[in-house]
């Protein structure tokens, strides 16, 4: 191997990092799929997965960036939900709204509610698991209190557009909307900022020391993962319409994509690009379940042996790598 291969490959390996089986299993599941369903690779079909895995992979792609750091956001599945209401309410009120205005509203909205859990966390000290299930808590409780449980109104045809139609005539919005949230995470975390919340995760005190602003770092987070909620129930509405419970569990499964992207709960490790690929490695576990013909209501202890199994291998993969950082020879503290 030449010197200049081996650097290369040095970076290769650092770059699949710790999401390196997320990419195995996503292979090993795809392929499953397609000798359960041999038609699954239709492009239309193949293409329709990618669509209805599209809003999960968004939230990943948001939860990864305040995870990153070593917050948790429990409130994006109340924005998917309050989002798709409040499209429906607003039309309901002003049925002529161009689709792109009511879409801007959204996203502000969920940047604001991601402002506010970034300002409760970083400026009231107020831990994120519960500043976030706070607000899940509200958001449901207002959508419940304004539509008493039934939702008013409906999302015209060109609102929907972007989570049910088609560009060319055969390629999904909703997969360009995710391409390009997938590529601005990515661009992000290559960034300096990308680079500071990974930092501020693995060590408050020692970004702090090297000048990072820790709590604008993490408000920004919180604000990236408002406003990726908030696009997702964009999409949400316009796949599925309107529901009182539209965004329901979805930030489970947002956290449950991150961690099985062999992202470390409590920050400073991991990869954007192996989280979204584990928001699509959960939404082909669901699919092929469902192709065998298992109950849906198992998907939520799937999920939950999922969280168990990976964060505990990741928690014991980690503890290795700080040893052999705290004692290269491979040896144990004396």
């Amino acid at each position: 191997m030449t010197t200049a291969t081996a650097p290369r490959s040095r970076r290769v390996a650092r770059a699949l990092g710790t999401g390196a089986p997320v990419y195995v299993l996503l292979a090993v599941l795809l392929a499953a799929l397609a000798l359960t369903d041999p038609g699954f690779y239709e492009p239309d079909r193949f293409l329709a997965f990618v669509k209805r895995a599209a809003p999960l992979v968004i939230l990943a792609a948001g939860q990864y960036l305040v995870i990153v750091c070593g917050e948790f956001d429990l409130s994006v599945g109340s924005i998917v939900t309050a989002g798709v209401v409040v499209a429906a309410e607003l039309y309901g009120s002003f049925p002529s709204a161009p689709w792109l205005l009511v879409t801007a509203v959204l996203l502000i909205a969920g940047a604001f509610t991601g402002l506010l859990n970034g300002l409760i966390t970083t400026v009231l000290k107020v831990p994120s698991f519960i500043t976030t299930l706070g607000m899940m808590l509200i958001l449901e409780g207002a959508v419940f209190f304004w539509t008493g449980g039934s939702p008013h109104g409906a999302l015209p045809t060109a609102f929907r557009q972007l989570g049910r139609g088609t560009a060319f005539g055969w390629l999904p919005w909703a997969v360009l909307a995710c391409l390009a949230a997938g590529a601005a995470a990515v661009f992000l975390m290559r960034s300096d900022f990308g680079r500071t919340l990974v930092a501020t995760g693995d060590s408050e005190r020692a970004a702090a020391l090297a000048g990072v602003r820790v709590a604008r770092a993490r408000t920004i987070a919180f604000i990236l993962s408002g406003t990726a909620a908030a696009l997702a129930a964009v999409l949400v509405g316009g796949f599925s319409g309107v529901s009182a419970q539209a965004g329901r569990g979805y930030e489970f499964e947002a956290i449950t994509a991150v961690v099985l992207g062999g992202v470390v709960l409590g920050g400073g490790r991991g990869s954007v690009v192996a989280a979204m690929a584990g928001a699509f490695s959960l939404q082909a576990l669901f699919t092929l379940l469902n192709l065998q013909g298992v109950s849906g209501a198992l998907e939520s202890t799937v999920q939950g042996l999922i969280v168990i199994a990976a964060v505990g291998l990741g928690a014991a993969d980690w503890s290795r790598l700080r040893r052999r950082r705290t004692h290269p020879s491979g040896g144990e503290p004396s």
